[in-house]
């Protein structure tokens, strides 16, 4: 395959994932500011400095309110980290690789786009986000559907997944750090306890709320829900899950292709560094410099791969 497509492929997918991921953000903070209006302007910080683009919204507001949050993150065509723009970059890397793609997996992101541009061509109401927001998390759900369900198992499929569960690693440790380290109380440590609001808001956010529930009923403390997040397997969305899938895509490419390139050996470290320890050791260790260094780690690894596979010849 050629570098490009393959380069296309891999940020379709992590275009796709991010706007789910945003609009669970914004879902997480709009659900916040209706049961504590006072802590509305923290919660909506939050929001932004997860996605990346706090200082870019200072730089065009000069005090974050509700409504230019929302639009902010989810119709602002100067923010290239909002939901319009993230799912245009996406729809045009579709179309890049149409060839690629079975019919299925580009009409879903064909005609996603172009319903999700005509809900977002005016602000979305308080009444309206709702929807808005459950469109854009059936848009993801549609592609990803579309292709486990009609992409042979194959390279264009491994890069597919593989910028898909590099872009949700990245966002659940980022809601890690900025709801679990940067809202607890000033002064205290990572074992202090947050009402029971706020780590509700940390397990909607990455949509993990029920499976929680689940596994450790009544026991919303936080190391339990760092565990979960960070080390529990069976959870889609923590960093393990996706460490554990980005290997076997990684492996599928080396047998494909009949070489193993740096990235591989990257991915195995990262995998082992977090299959080795306990969440004790993560909370020693400190759990905001974990994640610092896991998203470092992470970035690099997505680097490497566009390396290895050449993606910009």
């Amino acid at each position: 395959m050629l570098g490009k497509t393959a380069g296309g492929l891999l940020w379709l997918s992590r275009y796709l994932e991010r706007s789910e991921n945003t609009a669970r953000l914004v879902e997480a903070g709009f659900r916040m500011a209706l049961t504590r209006a006072a802590a509305g302007e923290d919660e909506w910080a939050s929001v932004l400095t997860t996605v990346g683009c706090l200082d870019a919204y200072y730089a065009r507001h000069d005090t974050i309110s509700p409504n230019s949050a929302v639009d902010f993150l989810l119709r602002d065509k100067t923010n290239p980290l909002s939901v319009y723009s993230v799912m245009r970059a996406a729809r045009d890397n579709a179309r890049a690789t149409r060839t690629a793609l079975t019919r299925e997996v580009w009409e879903a992101v064909n005609d996603g786009w172009m319903q999700l541009k005509e809900m977002l061509k005016r602000p979305v109401s308080q009444a309206e986000l709702p929807k808005v927001l459950t469109a854009v998390r059936q848009l993801s759900a549609l592609v990803r559907g579309a292709l486990q369900g009609t992409m042979l198992r194959n390279d264009i499929f491994s890069f597919s997944r593989i910028g898909s569960l590099i872009e949700r690693a990245d966002n659940t440790a980022r809601i890690l750090d900025v709801k679990y380290y940067v809202l607890l109380p000033t002064g205290a440590s990572v074992g202090s306890s947050l009402d029971n609001v706020q780590w509700e808001m940390i397990l909607r956010s990455a949509s993990a709320d029920k499976s929680f529930h689940w596994l450790y009923p009544g026991n919303a403390n936080p190391k339990a829900i760092a565990e979960f997040l960070i080390l529990d397997a069976r959870m889609p969305r923590s960093l393990a899950y996706c460490y554990d899938e980005l290997v076997g895509h990684l492996a599928a490419l080396e047998s494909e292709y009949g070489d193993r390139r740096t990235c591989h050996d990257l991915v195995a470290g990262l995998e082992a560094s977090l299959t080795g320890r306990t969440i004790d050791d993560i909370i020693d260790f400190g759990l905001h410099e974990f994640i610092r260094e896991f998203l470092r780690a992470n970035a690099a690894l997505a680097a490497q791969i566009e390396t290895d596979y050449r993606f910009y010849e």
